[in-house]
């Protein structure tokens, strides 16, 4: 069959990343060209060493890449040289009000220190120090503007925590640092509404070469807030403004890490791992196939392989999504018929659908030729 030209304009697979200094958190490279990092804070009391480290453990099992704790008491800043010690993925330390804080951070080992300019005036005159200490430790300092914490100055002159609000205050807090000469700096600009995020983020992506960590804070329950933050970073990183991500959902860490993951994943900038391509269900039905999916996507959880599965419910869409896919199943009338590499492999009751795909998965992963290049 010859393809049909529609004239439409060549699109790249990956976003054109926006070009940036880069800085190294530990041994993650930031900017640069650096692939986008996924990021998480813990919940826990940073003073409970053992606690911290656990969900630590956790959120680097489900993809974090940096984690980042809150250092709010002098408890917390004697924990950290024992959790930089034996965190598999470097600590961010998140610190206000007190600089003494950034100094115990900085001599305990962080790959990292996240200031915040809505009460930068406690380190008005601490700035030269923290700038010296953090340069011969090779430390990147985060400028963290929050709308919920933005300075009162600016709130003033802006009369609410506007884009154009958000930016001033980041860029001021770099100048400070920028007088001493240190330049080793990221920005995260934070907005609990997506638009205001995304208006802020151009414009800084406009104003600086610094590298840019988005976020929208307080983004809401799990599905409320990955929706807010899926779409903003989405069209962000589209537009290749963006260097790490961290999903502010009030969930679990391991949740947030997962989001990130997966929006990443979509946008084609992380090699995809487990996907569940299922129907969301109609008239047609002959399944209960929401159960059904979530059994699967369960069942699969932590699979080592990159593949895709899908779970559909009639015989409409059914056959040719699970014919695409490295793995999948039509149901109906009771039984599922099981696709492997897109031919029909066999059938089954419904109730031992699960069991089938993952027998399938197993053989596809342990044969001499890869799955399908569609896991990719």
């Amino acid at each position: 069959m010859t393809a049909i030209d529609l004239g439409l304009p060549t699109i790249p697979k990956t976003p054109v990343r926006r070009p940036t200094r880069q800085l190294h958190v530990g041994d993650v490279p930031v900017g640069g060209g650096a692939p986008v990092s996924v990021q998480t804070m813990t919940t826990t009391n940073t003073a409970d060493v053992d606690a911290t480290l656990q969900q630590i453990a956790q959120v680097t099992a489900a993809g974090c890449d940096i984690i980042r704790v809150a250092v709010p008491s002098a408890d917390d800043a004697e924990a950290l040289p024992k959790i930089v010690a034996k965190s598999p993925i470097p600590v961010i330390a998140d610190i206000h009000f007190q600089p003494r804080y950034v100094f115990a951070a900085i001599d305990a080992g962080c790959a990292g220190v996240r200031v915040n300019p809505g009460n930068i005036k406690r380190f008005d005159d601490r700035v030269g120090e923290i700038a010296k200490a953090a340069a011969a430790a090779h430390v990147p300092i985060r400028i963290g503007v929050n709308a919920g914490s933005l300075d009162q100055r600016l709130l003033a002159k802006h009369g609410s925590p506007t884009p154009e609000a958000l930016v001033e205050s980041a860029l001021w807090e770099c100048s400070l640092f920028e007088e001493h000469g240190f330049r080793d700096l990221k920005i995260a600009v934070k907005h609990h509404d997506p638009l205001t995020m995304i208006a802020a983020n151009r414009l800084l992506a406009d104003a600086c070469d610094y590298p840019l960590h988005l976020g929208v804070t307080e983004a809401g329950t799990a599905v409320q807030g990955s929706i807010k933050s899926a779409t903003a970073f989405a069209i962000l990183l589209a537009d290749g403004i963006g260097d790490t991500i961290r999903v502010s959902i009030s969930d679990h860490p391991v949740q947030q890490v997962k989001a990130g993951n997966h929006i990443l994943q979509s946008l084609g900038l992380r090699p995809r791992k487990l996907e569940i391509v299922s129907c969301p269900g109609c008239g047609r039905l002959q399944v209960d196939i929401h159960k059904l999916a979530g059994q699967v996507e369960a069942a699969f959880d932590g699979f080592p392989h990159p593949l895709r599965i899908a779970v559909m419910g009639c015989v409409v869409n059914g056959p040719g999504e699970s014919r695409e896919a490295d793995l999948g199943v039509s149901c109906g009338n009771g039984k599922g018929q099981i696709f492997a590499r897109g031919q029909v492999v066999r059938t089954v009751p419904e109730s031992q659908v699960v069991e089938a795909l993952l027998d399938e998965a197993l053989r596809l992963t342990e044969a001499p030729t890869s799955p399908a290049g569609r896991t990719s």
